[in-house]
C-alpha cells in the first residue's frame, strides 16, 4: 500500500533561500512547460504523450537556461508531468459534470512545492540529528516526530512552503501491507452527529456537551492574529 508521511523541516535561512530558489525556478519552468503545452494541437498524442514530449526538451533547455542545471533532474521532470497530472484532474471533473476551466500560469505566491522522485533524497543521521539529505539544496534538519517503518520504500519527497512560511516534507512510502478488508455486515451501528445545543450526540442518546474555551479566547485570539500577519507577509 502507499502511505505518505509528513514532517517539518527546520532549514537555516541560508537553506530557505535555497529552497526558495529552486521552488521559483520549478515554477519558471512549470509556466514554460505550460506554453509549450498549449502550442501543441488536441489531436496529437494523448495529454500524457504531449507532456513527456516537453519533458524530452529539458537537455536542450539546459543549454541556454543557466539555472536548469543547479535543479536536480528529476525535480525538473516531475515539474514537468504536473501538467499532465493537473489536465488529467481537471478532464475527470469535467466527465463528473462540473464546469472547469484551463490551467494558468502561476505566480510566486501559488506555486509552492517541488517533488523528489525515486532518487536525490535520503533520511540520514548526522550529528545525532536527523536531517534530510538533498541533492543540490544540501541536508536539512527534519522534525522526525514519528518513524517510518523499517521495511518502508521512499519513493518520493515532495517539499512544499506552507503560507505561513515553515517548510514540509511529505514522503511517499510504499509498504508491503494488504489494505484492510472491508467489514461484513454488522450487527449493531451507532451513527454520530455534530449538534448544535451539544458537541456531539449518537443514535444511543448519549450526548457529549459543547467545549467550554473562554479561558483560551484571547490566546486563540492573538495566535489566529499572528497567523493572519504572517500568511499576509508571505503573499508580498
Amino acid at each position: 500500500m502507499y502511505y505518505a508521511y509528513k514532517y517539518r523541516l527546520k532549514p537555516s535561512d541560508t537553506h530557505r533561500e535555497e529552497l526558495d530558489r529552486h521552488r521559483d525556478i520549478c515554477r519558471q519552468l512549470y509556466n514554460h512547460a505550460l506554453y509549450r503545452f498549449n502550442q501543441i494541437a488536441d489531436n496529437v498524442g494523448t495529454v500524457t504523450q504531449r507532456v513527456q514530449s516537453i519533458r524530452d526538451e529539458l537537455p536542450d533547455l539546459k543549454q541556454w537556461w543557466d539555472d536548469l542545471p543547479t535543479v536536480y533532474s528529476t525535480v525538473l521532470q516531475t515539474t514537468v508531468m504536473r501538467i499532465a497530472d493537473n489536465v488529467n484532474a481537471l478532464g475527470k471533473l469535467k466527465q463528473n459534470g462540473y464546469s472547469v476551466g484551463q490551467l494558468t500560469w502561476k505566480p510566486p505566491r501559488e506555486f509552492r512545492s517541488f517533488t523528489y522522485s525515486q532518487s536525490g533524497f535520503k533520511l540520514d543521521k548526522k550529528g545525532g540529528r536527523t536531517r534530510l539529505c538533498l541533492s543540490k539544496p544540501g541536508d536539512i534538519p527534519i522534525r522526525l516526530h514519528r518513524a517510518i517503518p523499517d521495511n518502508a520504500k521512499l519513493k518520493q519527497v515532495t517539499l512544499k512552503k506552507e503560507p505561513t512560511g515553515e517548510w514540509y516534507a511529505t514522503f511517499g512510502v510504499e509498504l508491503d501491507r494488504e489494505p484492510p478488508t472491508r467489514p461484513g455486515n454488522p450487527v449493531r451501528c451507532v451513527g454520530i452527529d455534530v449538534g448544535i445545543l451539544t458537541y456531539a450526540h449518537d443514535t444511543d442518546g448519549t450526548a457529549v456537551e459543547s467545549l467550554d474555551l473562554s479561558s483560551e479566547r484571547e490566546r486563540l485570539e492573538r495566535t489566529t492574529e499572528a497567523l493572519a500577519e504572517a500568511t499576509r507577509l508571505c503573499q508580498l
